[in-house]
């Protein structure tokens, strides 16, 4: 679907969600190939009239150039004549030239196919060649577009702001733990708050928070209205340790050195805890150790200027952690999770090894990050930049950190940058 067409669609959300009637649109959908069966049983699980009719809207933005022009007749067909015109004005022509064709469906009133009709409608069949449809440029004029989106493989970012980003920044560590205080977190909290803010986030900071209290805000996060925003993005700053996984490995420790595997955290806005988001991008950034080992990396020829002397400022966010056998937070670390999709978890440090913080500029990861997203966020999609991030910090100092990611997203996510 073209730009144009996609924000046609999210103006015309809110009348949408208000009166569509879904039941009659789905054997007809099906039938002109926009959606398979089991992509109409998926949005009729969203739950209420009005959540299916949201998800509805949602997913025909990820369908062909041709979708939203059939929408409009299936529209038309089910009577719905006044959702029909909202859309079709919306276009540069506001009515799709009528084509004569020999048509095997008529719609009933219970919403069902009947065969065997030949009408004059403003569809050809699906063997058919498809129809000319109109560009749906609005009439404030084309969308400017980035060369390098391809428009079907882009999420859409329509809503201001687009998305909720809940920063936990875990600076102060009881004494019981044994974890020492994370200098520095605070700078690294400041930066993302000022990025993220300027990127149309809507940010809410938590610090200093146990294990269960960072459950509890992540659940309330999970829980919160998202289905007017368009995804969902989740920082952590903390100490890390190894656990044991299923798909994201690693964890992060509450301020009472209590673990959370990373997979419980994912797990919270998946689909089945968070179908608001079902279908929409969740992206978390992980700036904690992955374990202990520290890397000193190999040598290559490499010009000397790009390694940076830190000296006695420089940490780490390792810590001696492992979870004995009979723990009962060990499930957290194993939990099975369902097929994931639209996730991207993004860490400071390969798996197993430390993560550099520098205790006045703060972490290597966060400062990068920042400086990355500050240069290429108008022009480059996420996973290219977080390329650049990770070739930057690779190169410094006497000891090497390797970030990366677990990337399960289905397209490429443009941040909605100023």
């Amino acid at each position: 679907m073209e730009e144009a067409q996609r924000q046609l669609l999210q103006r015309s959300r809110v009348r949408l969600v208000e009166k569509l009637q879904v039941e009659p649109l789905w054997d007809l959908l099906v039938h002109r190939e926009i959606f398979t069966q089991d992509m109409i049983e998926e949005i009729q699980r969203a739950g209420t009239r009005r959540d299916q009719a949201r998800q509805l809207i949602t997913d025909l933005q990820t369908r062909g150039k041709a979708a939203l022009p059939t929408f409009i007749w299936c529209l038309r067909k089910t009577g719905q004549e006044d959702l029909a015109i909202l859309l079709s004005e919306g276009c540069n022509r506001p009515q799709l030239q009528p084509v004569h064709i020999e048509s095997n469906v008529v719609h009933s009133h219970a919403g069902q196919i009947d065969p065997g009709v030949e009408t004059s409608e403003y569809l050809p069949s699906p063997a058919q060649e498809r129809f000319q449809e109109p560009s749906c440029e609005t009439t404030e004029g084309p969308v400017e577009k980035r060369t390098s989106r391809n428009d079907d493989m882009v999420y859409v970012l329509n809503s201001d702001p687009c998305g909720y980003c809940l920063i936990i920044n875990n600076v102060t560590f009881s004494k019981e733990s044994g974890l020492s205080t994370r200098t520095g977190s605070d700078v690294d909290c400041k930066r993302l708050e000022e990025r993220f803010g300027s990127l149309h986030f809507q940010v809410l900071t938590r610090r200093n928070l146990t294990r269960q209290e960072i459950i509890r805000e992540l659940q309330q996060l999970a829980g919160q209205d998202h289905r007017s925003l368009d995804c969902c993005l989740v920082v952590i700053l903390s100490h890390g340790c190894q656990t044991r996984h299923n798909q994201f490995p690693g964890g992060i420790l509450g301020t009472d050195g209590k673990p959370i595997a990373v997979e419980k955290i994912v797990s919270c806005f998946d689909g089945s805890h968070c179908p608001p988001l079902r279908g929409k991008p969740k992206l978390f950034f992980i700036q904690a150790c992955g374990g202990e080992q520290k890397d000193r990396g190999f040598e290559v020829e490499v010009d000397p200027s790009v390694n940076q002397q830190h000296g006695s400022t420089l940490d780490s966010d390792a810590t001696p952690f492992q979870i004995a056998a009979g723990d009962s937070d060990q499930p957290d670390a194993i939990a099975i999770l369902p097929t994931p999709s639209d996730i991207l978890v993004s860490y400071s440090t390969f798996p197993g090894f430390v993560s550099w913080r520098d205790k006045s500029s703060g972490s290597w990861y966060v400062e990068t990050l920042d400086d990355i997203l500050g240069k290429f966020a108008r022009s480059e999609d996420l996973l290219v930049m977080l390329t650049r991030v990770q070739n930057s910090i690779s190169a410094k100092d006497k000891y090497k950190q390797m970030p990366g990611n677990f990337n399960f997203l289905r397209k490429k996510f443009f941040f909605k940058a100023r």
